[in-house]
């Protein structure tokens, strides 16, 4: 009886631990901070990581548009910036963290925004 007991018990912790896990946001920024960096760094690398029917509704001046499903047979495209931070954005910041793990795992500095472009369109 006490095995099951322990059994129970550990397949139950075993199961909520994946219950309680949460993006990680290392390595993200947040709108506020993006935007203060925007307005302040000319020099600002954005990667805008939406299908360009998305984009076609506007982008960040001088973002560079690479869908994240693309993004690992295009990666190279981004090599002159590889000693500088990226900052990924989406959507909705659901593929920004896709985008910046690729970049992260290609060597990169990468952060990708909180919130995309719906809440960077905001006023």
């Amino acid at each position: 009886m006490n095995k099951i007991k322990m059994l129970i018990t550990a397949a139950f912790l075993f199961v909520s631990s994946f219950g309680c896990a949460q993006q990680d946001q290392s390595n993200s920024i947040t709108m506020e901070q993006f935007k203060e960096i925007l307005k302040n760094d000319k020099d600002i690398i954005v990667l805008d990581v939406r299908t360009p029917e998305e984009t076609a509704t506007g982008m960040i001046e001088n973002a560079i548009n690479i869908p994240v499903q693309v993004l690992e047979q295009r990666v190279d495209e981004l090599e002159k910036f590889k000693e500088k931070e990226i900052f990924v954005i989406c959507r909705t910041q659901n593929r920004a963290p896709i985008g910046a793990s690729i970049l992260t795992a290609n060597g990169y500095k990468a952060k990708y925004v909180i919130g995309g472009m719906s809440v960077y369109n905001q006023k």
